[in-house]
């Protein structure tokens, strides 16, 4: 029988023993209280985080994959982040790859028992062909999740780099990444539910993991996204908005040159190195791997 009791995730949280019988404000207070910790638990993981984020840098540079491998709510949000790669930064979407224990369908639907099997998790990575260039964080709030373990034990065998995000101290996931993540967040309001600290803390480091590693891949000019897809009305008035807060131009100019090249980074390098040569334009960022400075630097 499975001991869960050392699960930091288990505990009974003392702080919330009358949430149920407390106001309705008080209860939301109670939530709040809880959830203040969490950036606190992240910030102390934060060298380990950036250890992962250099590996994920360097999988990215030499045409690796990153994938998030996990179940129930951890699984969820490995796919929300990786869901939300391409239309931000403008990267194929085989490139950040979110896998859920039970299928695409326990996205919307709990499949509570397919969290248990190791080797479903070694079959969907499979299906990917992963390699040595490729990257796996195995998402697990207790960090004792079967099919996360077994995610990071088959990609070791394959030779891929390895890393995990856990919310449990001492984790048995945390021994078997080579980069492990723990933020520990401590008891939960309600007692076992990761969904709420746990999940929390998952979010904040997913979305530190992909956009710092973005941000180190020149995707990312100042503060801006510059690889953005314009595939909305939203995303062509941002589009133009970067431009003109960029490079000084006005609207109309904006739309001038976004219309001519079709790409936000294309255009701001256009206006700021007066270059208006398309393949030269494309060469240039080519050879400096997309990124503006360094392009512009090198002119």
């Amino acid at each position: 029988m499975l001991d869960i009791s050392k699960i930091t995730t288990e505990k009974r949280n003392d702080n919330t023993k009358n949430i149920d019988i407390v106001s309705t404000c008080e209860i939301l207070r109670m939530i709040n209280n809880e959830d203040k910790q969490v950036p606190l638990a992240v910030e102390q993981a934060i060298d380990q985080i950036a250890k992962v984020v250099e590996v994920v840098t360097d999988a990215f540079r030499h045409d690796g994959r990153l994938f998030y491998i996990g179940a129930g709510t951890s699984g969820r949000l490995g796919v929300l982040d990786a869901s939300e790669i391409p239309p931000t930064f403008g990267v194929g979407n085989n490139k950040v790859i979110g896998i859920i224990a039970g299928g695409d369908i326990a996205l919307r639907i709990a499949v509570e028992g397919a969290e248990d099997s190791k080797e479903e998790a070694a079959e969907a990575l499979k299906k990917y062909q992963l390699n040595k260039n490729d990257v796996v964080i195995g998402i697990a709030a207790s960090g004792r999740t079967p099919y996360a373990i077994g995610g990071l034990e088959y990609a070791n065998i394959m030779g891929a780099k390895t890393g995990c995000i856990t919310t449990s101290h001492d984790s048995e996931i945390a021994k078997i990444a080579k980069h492990p993540i723990e933020a520990i967040t401590g008891a939960e309001p309600l007692t076992g539910s990761t969904r709420m600290k746990s999940g929390t803390a998952q979010k904040l480091i997913l979305n530190m993991i992909t956009t710092a590693s973005m941000v180190k891949l020149g995707k990312v000019y100042e503060n801006f996204m510059i690889d953005l897809q314009m595939t909305n009305l939203k995303l062509v008035s941002r589009a133009k908005t970067i431009v003109t807060e960029i490079t000084g131009v006005d609207i109309g100019t904006a739309e001038k040159y976004l219309s001519k090249y079709k790409s936000v980074k294309h255009a701001i390098f256009a206006i700021l190195s007066n270059i208006e040569d398309k393949k030269e334009i494309e060469d240039t960022l080519q050879e400096y791997k997309g990124n503006i400075r360094e392009s512009l630097k090198n002119i």
